[in-house]
């Protein structure tokens, strides 16, 4: 976890709501001009993601937007539309009514958000997520996706 400096007087210049209305993102200016930005989310019951090896972690939301960010480059341009998948994601899961999901469930939550909503970012998230080795692999998921399987 991030060590966050302690900002004391600051104020919001901006307020927005995420499409899922889960999050509300504000930007925020201190006394002494730095601007940052927070995000307010609705507290939930922990979710425990099950791992491919057996073992079993609480879901955690930052390790899911690093991942989104890392896998699907610049074809997500800013940190509010990152949040935005991410908050879909979280509600696909939670919309299950369970206490745990196994990591192929988070993945396939987060190619059911991007192929909805950015078909390149889904791919290049395919294309981690379901290791792709060759073209043959592209080919496939874009023929899926095209409807032709």
């Amino acid at each position: 976890m991030p060590i966050v400096p302690r900002i004391t007087g600051s104020k919001v210049l901006e307020s927005r709501e995420t499409d899922d209305g889960t999050t509300i993102r504000r930007r925020r200016v201190t006394e002494s001009g730095q601007r940052f930005t927070t995000y307010e989310r609705v507290e939930q019951p922990h979710l425990v993601v099950r791992k491919s090896n057996g073992n079993r972690e609480l879901f955690d939301r930052e390790k899911l937007i690093t991942s989104v960010r890392r896998s699907v480059g610049k074809f997500i341009g800013s940190d509010l539309e990152v949040e935005e998948v991410v908050g879909k994601v979280v509600a696909l899961l939670r919309s299950e009514n369970e206490e745990e999901v196994t990591s192929q469930q988070v993945g396939d939550a987060v190619l059911d958000v991007l192929a909805k909503t950015n078909e390149v970012a889904y791919v290049r998230f395919a294309s981690v997520f379901l290791k792709f080795k060759t073209l043959d692999d592209f080919e496939k998921i874009l023929k899926q996706r095209r409807g032709g399987e």
